[in-house]
């Protein structure tokens, strides 16, 4: 029989994060005898416990999960399956499907604890952001805890530490920096502070075949990522972003090739027009300044804006190296120093 302080952990999504979580929870678990993974689901099947006094095993689950014939757990199946749990349950979500993120007030009103970098659970809807929050802990004092913390700089500490200042009566008055470890990759690359670079498409091209990049490199160069995380932040400090359409958001798509029908069109096209992008990087070169892709929320003008931007070349942004990402949090603690957190995004 499993015991009252049992944890139960359900994951959603098996590729490349879901996998690599699930090899954390492969060292990570055995420390902790209490938890136990019960679900594992993809898109195209799932793999679960017969009973709560079993647990999938971490060393052979990709294995188990390729051979198992049980079809794909919707949101209310998973819902169902982890309500009846004998003890405290954990979902989560490695994807980025808009579906299970409508379904995290569901989960959270039952108690179950959400974990998950998907952005469009916190970014999109503002009332699916309000219903979230009215759902969990501590609005709702029976709700489950939700973490999001990956959904905006990867590892990096972003969320908790704006929480933090919010928290501790700190008043932001704005917040700014390369949220995107894509866009810092192409721009180290393509406008170093040293000068020259490599001409756009092959910097691009270079980051695509990295893995720097999606598949189709437009779903970085849109900007609307970078956006995401923008309204995700804004949100946090009060703000009430309706979406990522509400602001300005820049994107680095030449119109022309707005309407390619694959990203491998979009690579062979790119290349005729490296002009715009260098005469971008000349002007500002013209000026003593380097380019760099930004996002900034201005609180106090409730202005949010996500593009390229000139910077000086001493700016701690210009001087970023490799994919890393730098966030700059201007508070009236901090004065006009402002508190940085940088690292690999």
């Amino acid at each position: 029989m499993a015991s009252s302080s049992q944890v139960f952990i359900a994951v959603i999504g098996a590729g490349g994060v879901g996998r690599h979580f699930l090899t954390q929870c492969s060292h990570l678990l055995p420390k902790f005898p209490n938890a136990s993974l019960v679900l594992i689901s993809r898109s195209n099947r799932s793999l679960r416990v017969p009973t709560f006094n079993h647990a999938l095993s971490l060393s052979t689950w990709e294995q188990d999960l390729a051979a198992s014939t049980s079809p794909a757990l919707s949101p209310s199946e998973t819902l169902d399956f982890l309500a009846s749990a004998p003890g405290k349950c954990i979902i989560v979500d490695n994807t980025s499907n808009q579906d299970v993120a409508a379904s995290y007030p569901d989960f959270l009103k039952k108690g179950i604890n959400v974990i998950t970098p998907n952005k469009k659970a916190f970014s999109s809807d503002l009332k699916l952001w309000q219903s979230i929050l009215e759902s969990a802990y501590p609005s709702n004092p029976q709700g489950g805890l939700v973490y999001h913390e990956s959904s905006v700089g990867a590892g990096l500490p972003i969320i908790s530490t704006l929480k933090d200042l919010v928290e501790t009566g700190d008043e932001i008055q704005k917040i700014e920096g390369v949220f995107s470890g894509t866009m810092s990759f192409l721009f180290n690359s393509f406008a170093p502070v040293e000068g020259k670079g490599g001409k756009w498409s092959e910097e691009v091209s270079k980051a695509k075949d990295a893995g720097y990049t999606e598949p189709d490199p437009r779903d970085d160069l849109n900007g609307v990522d970078v956006a995401r995380k923008l309204v995700i932040l804004a949100r946090i400090v009060g703000l009430q972003v309706e979406s990522t359409s509400a602001f300005p958001v820049q994107s680095l798509i030449p119109k022309e090739l707005e309407d390619c029908t694959s990203g491998d069109e979009f690579m062979e096209r790119l290349p005729a027009f490296d002009g715009e992008m260098e005469n971008t990087k000349a002007e500002a070169v013209g000026k003593g300044k380097i380019i760099r892709f930004v996002g900034s929320v201005d609180v106090a003008s409730k202005k949010v804006e996500v593009g390229l931007r000139e910077f000086d070349k001493g700016h701690p942004i210009a001087g970023l190296q490799g994919s890393d990402n730098l966030i700059s949090f201007y508070t009236r603690r901090y004065g006009p120093n402002p508190l940085i957190v940088q690292g690999a995004g």
